[in-house]
């Protein structure tokens, strides 16, 4: 375990402020990465495929979070997770409200918008988000009236989305969190620290030039120039940061390194009680901005983001320098937690879903997806 008095973090004023200063990986971008899906999830399949014979039941997955719909594995909704959870766990949650897009005029939305804005003590900065959607898709900055009329306008007609105050924090991790239904105490079995990629200027060179020179993000440039054409060619002051993707997802360009070394019981501990007013959570990763990788290893100075169920990742496997072999290896416990949470809950009298009820679910998020704006 790394010394708390000795744990050197990125400073204030930083884009990753907070965040530990790590030795550079081995990899800049490791051969798996950004493979597809497929490749990774076939084996769990076929895992899964032993699992649901064992039990005799393919859908107990969607029965390891009793408090989430499908167990959050497909079409749930963030909203409906905020307001499930009790004030406890509320307290810990950044504030938000729930917009519908609607058919009335942009101009009288955003009037109506702001109303709920105001009522809700939110101001700018605000981070708007799809309610239904994994991965970052559709995730986005607010800083303005006039970008929030920008989101409304590129939303899906009918669609719902959040727009949540921004945490202070500047450092954000995934913590990936499972109890078992007869405990009242869990364990953190992953810690993925989240880098916001970003090139620094020289007083020289335009914004694609540095993107183009950097080691890592030439190499994924297809994900950060659309974002930032207004920029491209402007020359960045020396010693100047500039921050290439906002939302913490790695398949969005964000940079995952294991922080397994900085899980802690009392860590382990706060989120037992930050998660005690949610009883039908037991598996999932929580997405949180944190002060300084400190605070967080006491279970102090934290803001959750978000709480994802049964398709969460723990996503330090995404760390370049993770082997192949620990992907696959993690990604099978993962399941095999999943299976035998499902069938406590099972043996408690819950009901499993149908197929038609996933199948719904499933397609539901997909078309959404499709017309959700650029993320961030």
């Amino acid at each position: 375990m790394t010394p708390l008095a000795k744990l050197e973090t990125l400073p204030q004023g930083r884009i990753n402020a907070g965040m530990p200063v790590l030795d550079p990986p081995k990899r800049v971008i490791s051969p798996f990465e950004f493979l597809p899906t497929w490749f990774f999830y076939t084996p769990v399949l076929i895992q899964s495929a032993a699992l649901s014979c064992w039990h005799r039941d393919w859908a107990l997955p969607l029965l390891a979070n009793p408090g989430i719909k499908l167990s959050g594995m497909v079409g749930e909704s963030k909203h409906d997770i905020f307001t499930a959870v009790g004030e406890q766990t509320k307290a810990w949650i950044l504030p938000f409200i729930t917009v519908s897009k609607s058919a009335v005029s942009l101009d009288e939305q955003v009037d109506n918008v702001l109303v709920e804005l105001t009522r809700a003590s939110l101001s700018y900065p605000l981070v708007a988000k799809p309610d239904l959607g994994c991965r970052g898709v559709g995730v986005k900055l607010v800083q303005d009236q006039q970008q929030l009329y920008q989101y409304i306008q590129s939303f899906p007609n009918k669609g719902r989305f959040l727009l949540q105050q921004k945490s202070r924090y500047r450092a954000e991790a995934g913590v990936f969190y499972v109890r078992q239904p007869e405990e009242r105490c869990g364990k953190i079995i992953s810690l993925t620290l989240k880098y916001s990629p970003l090139v620094v200027g020289d007083g020289v060179s335009t914004l694609k030039a540095l993107i183009e020179r950097c080691p890592r993000a030439g190499k994924l440039k297809h994900l950060y120039l659309p974002r930032h054409t207004e920029d491209l060619d402007r020359v960045l002051g020396l010693g100047e940061e500039f921050q290439l993707a906002f939302a913490g997802s790695h398949s969005r360009g964000a940079i995952f390194r294991s922080g397994n070394a900085f899980i802690t019981e009392a860590l382990e501990k706060a989120l037992d009680g930050v998660l005690a007013d949610f009883p039908g959570f037991c598996y999932g990763r929580l997405d949180i901005k944190f002060e300084d990788i400190n605070l967080l290893m006491r279970g102090e100075s934290f803001d959750i983001l978000e709480i994802n169920g049964a398709s969460s990742e723990a996503a330090h496997i995404w760390d370049s320098d993770t082997p192949l072999r620990e992907i696959f290896a993690t990604l099978l416990k993962q399941y095999r937690l999943l299976y035998q949470i499902g069938a406590k809950h099972k043996q408690q009298g819950l009901q499993s879903p149908s197929l038609s009820v996933l199948i719904q679910a499933w397609r539901e998020e997909k078309r959404l997806t499709k017309l959700y704006p650029m993320t961030d």
